[in-house]
């Protein structure tokens, strides 16, 4: 029993020199992994920037800040459901679905903003409580729950829109509108107090501690006493919630409740969390290395369309990207695991 405890994060950190250089090794490669992220972006915006007159403007850098607040939102969630050993493939048809609860509170019912958002939220919200108490409660595997919950939600929007887009226009407009005076949008600072958050949830708290025990030897922490269905449950009720946020600022961004909103997103949520090096198999991720892969992502699309490259090539570019960064992940876990002591 000692030795299953000794697997799991403990309220109570070792003292001494080995905590120090346990802590340090940690913080070491947590700025590694910082560097590394920041010297591909540094590398993209510097190869676009020669390679196009229009990339390196103010203009292309608002414009990209205030396109990614779905994609930040929805990452967040994303590396919290991966971290736990999960993952979630319902995001975009969540975030549809909670996009069409808005408009169609609003646009039907007349009903305002704020009063709506809370709404949506909970939509959200209420799609990850499901899809995380079947696969927990019943030890199905996420993926098969979430691609059934991408069915489910995505038929639910085109029942309750009639399969037509719901025009909000400005009410919901300036959420997603850049402010004048720091030229980026409430969006934008709701996504970044979301990774804010989310960091701090995961590397400051019992909760995100427990989560990476989870993802990391689940029998461990089983058999210490810990209930780790809640905590596994409670992830996937975030990830939703963020996707009723994420639904929040598209609509805000698009002015409109698309019912066919957001397809392959959770595509490039899982290729942002993986290129930031959350791990697939669990255990290991970081929010925000997440929003640094998103970043990745967001330039290299922008700089692509810059350069006018076509979507089927974008698509070949971008999926290499993702398998090259899934490659590297897999090497780094081979080596820590040969290196561990």
């Amino acid at each position: 029993m000692n030795t299953v405890k000794k697997s799991l994060p403990d309220d109570s950190a070792p003292t001494g020199q080995g905590a120090t250089r346990s802590g340090s090794l940690s913080l070491g490669n947590s700025l590694v992994q910082y560097a590394g992220l920041l010297g591909v972006l540094a590398l993209l915006v510097t190869a676009f920037s020669f390679s196009s007159d229009h990339f390196f403007q103010t203009s292309t850098i608002i414009s990209i800040a205030n396109q990614i607040p779905d994609l930040t939102l929805i990452a967040v969630g994303m590396t919290l459901v991966l971290i736990v050993g999960g993952i979630d493939l319902s995001v975009g048809s969540v975030l549809a679905l909670s996009s069409a609860v808005l408009g169609v509170l609003m646009v039907d019912h007349g009903w305002s903003l704020w009063a709506a958002i809370p709404c949506c939220v909970l939509t959200g919200a209420a799609c990850g409580l499901v899809s995380g108490t079947i696969s927990i409660g019943a030890g199905i595997p996420s993926f098969i729950v979430t691609l059934g919950m991408l069915e489910i939600a995505r038929g639910a929007t085109k029942v309750i829109t009639d399969s037509q887009t719901k025009y909000i226009g400005s009410a919901v407009e300036p959420i997603g509108e850049p402010i004048s005076t720091i030229m980026v949008s409430p969006a934008f600072l709701l996504a970044i107090l979301a990774v804010i958050a989310g960091q701090f949830l995961l590397s400051r708290t019992v909760f995100g501690r427990y989560c990476i025990a989870i993802g990391t030897n689940a029998e461990a922490v089983r058999m210490s006493g810990i209930r780790s269905r809640p905590y596994s449950i409670a992830v996937f009720v975030i990830s939703g919630g963020l996707c009723g946020l994420a639904g929040l600022t598209q609509t805000s961004r698009l002015s409109t409740a698309d019912p066919n909103a957001a397809i392959g997103i959770e595509l490039a949520a899982i290729a942002a969390c993986v290129i930031g090096g959350t791990s697939l198999m669990g255990g290991r991720g970081n929010v925000i290395n997440s929003f640094l892969g998103v970043l990745i992502i967001a330039v290299l699309q922008t700089g692509l369309a810059q350069l006018g490259v076509s979507d089927a090539n974008k698509q070949i570019i971008t999926g290499t990207v993702i398998v090259v960064a899934v490659l590297l992940d897999a090497i780094r876990g081979h080596w820590e695991k040969k290196h561990a002591v």
